[in-house]
């Protein structure tokens, strides 16, 4: 739908229908989440697919994706954080910065999504956790996710995220990736059956977890392939979703780790309101970062780049706590600025 049109129905600053927010956040130093990993990780965390330590560790990004949220998204409703018997502490900002929003702020646990399906528990892998968001009690029929390392950087309205109540999709169509998956099929039997590698697993593709779920769906020859931005969901085609794919969504949760045969069940979601007639497209509107290993010029560059263009109204600063502390500092103080933190 074009944005004309779009604004012809435009929900004026406050929400028709109430919308939440979801954070999903571990943090992988501590102990007990360590303890409650041990078992499953086998000799080695090589022989886990998915198992990057990047993927747990936290050095508390969590904290300016909450308060982008207060600031610039003051028509959310309620804000969850789904983690594993773990506490954000977050509690002390909000009491400082948004006081009136401590009421409007629950932790919660795994065991509350998953229930009915305890066995898969612990888990330790976002891309199962995804599919289980929809079962928070109480949460609206619209709601927004967040990665823990996504904030939101501009003023935000209701309608970048819902329109008369339907999803808005952020990305671009790209054609089925057929040639990576010949080739990771190739690579596979090389390392098997030549260096005799019986372990050998592919590592989890963004691109193809995307491209399983367009195929679930009925896609063949392209999918909508979306960017590290705030997922716009509708519990309802969530549930149908679960409903309609019950069996194969049991195998997706059934990992522990992050898999390489796993889909991305919001790609599936996004692909099923797209057959279902939304075609509320939108491009992506993201700064996205990966600090690692990078020149000294990569940071202020993309900083100066979010600062200048007004049009971009997410970031998303992937494995942060590679960095040095002196970049973590950089982008921290920037955000800081960003959001009128004293």
């Amino acid at each position: 739908m074009a944005r004309k049109e779009k604004n012809s129905i435009r929900n004026a600053g406050k929400p028709l229908i109430p919308i939440d927010a979801v954070i999903a956040w571990v943090d992988g130093d501590d102990p007990e989440h360590k303890r409650k990993m041990a078992p499953y990780l086998g000799s080695s965390i090589i022989d886990v697919p998915g198992m990057d330590p990047t993927r747990f560790t936290s050095v508390n990004e969590i904290r300016f994706c909450l308060l982008s949220i207060y600031t610039f998204a003051p028509f959310v409703r309620n804000v969850y954080v789904v983690t594993d018997n773990q506490d954000p502490d977050l509690y002390d900002d909000i009491r400082t910065y948004f006081p009136d929003r401590l009421q409007s702020f629950r932790i919660v646990d795994h065991s509350e999504i998953f229930r009915g399906y305890e066995e898969h528990l612990p888990i330790f892998n976002s891309r199962a956790i995804e599919n289980m968001l929809w079962r928070i009690k109480g949460i609206s029929d619209n709601f927004i996710y967040f990665n823990d390392d996504t904030f939101l950087i501009r003023k935000v309205s209701p309608d970048d995220f819902f329109v008369a109540g339907r999803p808005v999709l952020r990305g671009n169509w790209i054609p089925a990736p057929y040639p990576r998956i010949w080739w990771n099929s190739l690579r596979s039997w090389v390392k098997k059956k030549v260096f005799s590698d019986e372990n050998y697993h592919p590592k989890p593709s963004y691109h193809l977890g995307q491209w399983s779920a367009a195929r679930l769906a009925g896609f063949r020859w392209r999918y909508f392939y979306f960017n590290h931005t705030p997922y716009s969901i509708s519990r309802q085609t969530a549930k149908r979703c679960f409903d309609e794919h019950e069996a194969a969504i049991r195998k997706n949760i059934s990992y522990r780790f992050r898999n390489h045969e796993q889909f991305n069940f919001n790609s599936l979601l996004y692909h099923t309101e797209i057959k279902s007639g939304n075609r509320l497209f939108e491009s992506p509107s993201v700064i996205y970062m990966t600090p690692y290993k990078r020149g000294e010029q990569y940071i202020p560059k993309k900083l100066k780049k979010s600062t200048q263009n007004p049009q971009p109204r997410f970031m998303c600063v992937q494995s942060l706590d590679k960095s040095p502390a002196a970049d973590q500092k950089k982008i921290f103080a920037w955000l800081e600025e960003k959001l009128n933190l004293p």
